[in-house]
This record gives structure tokens, sequence and C-alpha cells, in this order.
């Protein structure tokens, strides 16, 4: 489990509009101990995988403090904006907290390597509609699809995430 070293605790900073990486860097050079929880974000673009990493809290950074060390530096860190307050003073963030973000980054969103095709099976698997099938129509930008379900006695058109269907398993 993790937790703080003594007297510690997790403080969450602000950074200036795009300088999130700018701000880690001179964190990093002032030997301050900072968390980007960051996740590989997958999407389709013009029909092809493409992975990328990027911050699940853009704008900020976890930054590990004591009441003892030196918060002075912090207000002219490049890249940073301030430290998040909360009733006049520090919002701590909790060390289950950090624990909980650490065990969800870097773990890539599922995809589908190949395109799915007009008259395609596909199976429901996340959802109010998940254990559905539903035929394949079309693709509603890079995140979407439009599937036809028959539901209610009845063929409906209906619009679903990509990350929530997959290729209907054959039977065995």
């Amino acid at each position: 489990m993790l937790t703080s070293t003594q007297g510690t605790h997790w403080y969450l900073l602000q950074c200036k509009p795009r300088q999130d990486e700018r701000a880690q860097i001179n964190l990093l050079r002032q030997n301050y101990i900072i968390f980007c929880p960051q996740i590989i974000s997958e999407r389709l673009i013009h029909g092809k995988p493409h992975r990328s990493l990027e911050p699940l809290f853009p704008g900020y950074l976890f930054i590990q403090l004591s009441r003892d060390d030196n918060w002075a530096p912090l207000r002219s860190t490049r890249g940073v904006s301030r430290i998040v307050d909360f009733n006049h003073g520090p919002a701590i963030v909790p060390d289950d907290v950090i624990e909980h973000l650490r065990t969800r980054c870097f773990k890539p969103l599922k995809i589908h390597p190949k395109p799915f095709k007009p008259g395609e099976t596909l199976q429901i698997t996340r959802g109010p509609l998940s254990t559905l099938e539903g035929i394949f129509m079309t693709m509603l930008g890079d995140e979407r699809v439009m599937i036809l379900l028959h539901f209610l006695n009845r063929n409906q058109q209906v619009r679903i995430p990509l990350t929530d269907i997959e290729r209907r398993r054959p039977q065995l």
C-alpha cells in the first residue's frame, strides 16, 4: 500500500494552461516528489488505431510535501499556477486516492484493430444493453457506431460507444 512518508501529504497543483509538462520538469529539477496520472488513450484516426499518453487530469499535478518543506519556490516555478485550496488552506489529497489513481494509470483502453463491416454482428459488452447483439451499420466519428438492434419486437437504430462493443464470438 502506498503511503506518504512521515509527516508528508499529497496536495494538488494547478498548472498554467498547456504547461503541465513544463511544470513537471521544473518541479523535478527542484527535487519535489510529484505524480501526474496518465492513461494511454487509444482512438481510431482515419480508420487506423492511434495511441497517445495523456494526463488523466489535464492542467493538474499532485505534489508530496510536509509542513516543514519550503513551499515558497512553488509560486515562482515556471508552469505552476497555484496550489489548490479549500477553506483558506491547501487541500490535502488522501493517500488512498493517490494509490487508487496509481493502480488505474497506464492501462490501455480497448479498441478494435480492424474496422467493422456493414452487416457484421456485434455484441454489446457494457451499459444497459449489454449482452444484446446488433448489426453494424456505420461509424459515427472515431468513437461511436450505429448498430441495428432487434429490441421490443422492432428493429431500432442505436448509437453505441466504440468501447462498449466487440465482435460476436463464435458459438461452440
